[in-house]
């Protein structure tokens, strides 16, 4: 497929890297320009380009910027075909990485909120995994053990593509439902970044709770700090878990 990754941080450079060591047709947009995509995301092939060239003649975008800019990019969007398939892997995290915003705090759905921001549907996918976990722990299909994405979007052809991609990056996709869903995969739900299986992630999804999980995400600098200096990512993986038992 023809696809373009906005967003050349650690979970955009991922993706842009996998997708295109999977034999993608890939291309890398950054804000602050071409120059921003690090050398090794395009060692597999990928392309940095100019943001405003971005968006046309793609199958699929995937927004790896943070939560509550996607307005930023909505005059962009606004000529891209509606078949175009995008996908919004962003994680709100109030006064941490972001400004609080009162409809999210007030109960909307993170990439509704986006997808309202943008003027167009979207995928919510690649959230719940850490970015480390995306670099370095995706496997082929059927290696015992492979960890488990989930995928909500509102459309059953948008869910295959994003599911299909998600296989591609090394991870079992999981058909999470629609966007209106999507809450069950937000920070810090049993199923956000706790490396579960296929057969683990169901039940992780239908224990959410949200008042309690935005709690346990607004807990995080605090229980960060409980862990000490440079913390592996099994250390973070078992925190999050622990935050649910």
């Amino acid at each position: 497929m023809k696809i373009t990754v906005i967003g050349a941080g650690a979970i955009g450079g991922n993706l842009a890297a996998k997708l295109s060591t999977a034999g993608h047709d890939v291309q890398v947009a950054d804000a602050r320009g071409p120059g921003a995509v690090r050398a090794e995301v395009l060692e597999s092939g990928a392309r940095a380009v100019e943001l405003a060239d971005a968006v046309q003649g793609r199958d699929v975008i995937v927004l790896a910027i943070p939560f509550g800019v996607a307005g930023k990019l909505a005059d962009l969007f606004a000529s891209v075909p509606d078949e175009t398939v995008v996908i919004d892997t962003s994680n709100y995290y109030p006064g941490m990485l972001s400004e609080p915003i009162e409809a999210v705090d007030n109960g909307q759905v993170e990439s509704v909120y986006t997808a309202e921001l943008l003027g167009r549907p979207v995928v919510k996918a690649w959230n719940a995994a850490l970015a480390e976990t995306q670099r370095t722990r995706g496997v082929p299909a059927g290696t015992p053990g492979r960890i488990a994405i989930p995928v909500a979007g509102d459309t059953d052809q948008a869910r295959r593509v994003a599911m299909q991609l998600v296989d591609d990056t090394g991870f079992d996709p999981y058909d999470a439902g629609t966007l209106a869903d999507s809450w069950r995969q937000q920070p810090n739900s049993p199923a956000y970044c706790t490396e579960l299986t296929i057969g683990e992630l169901p039940a992780a999804l239908a224990a959410a709770d949200r008042a309690k999980d935005a709690a346990i995400r607004d807990s995080l600098p605090e229980r960060l700090a409980a862990l000490g200096a440079d913390p592996t990512v099994d250390d973070v993986v078992e925190m999050n878990r622990a935050a649910h038992r």
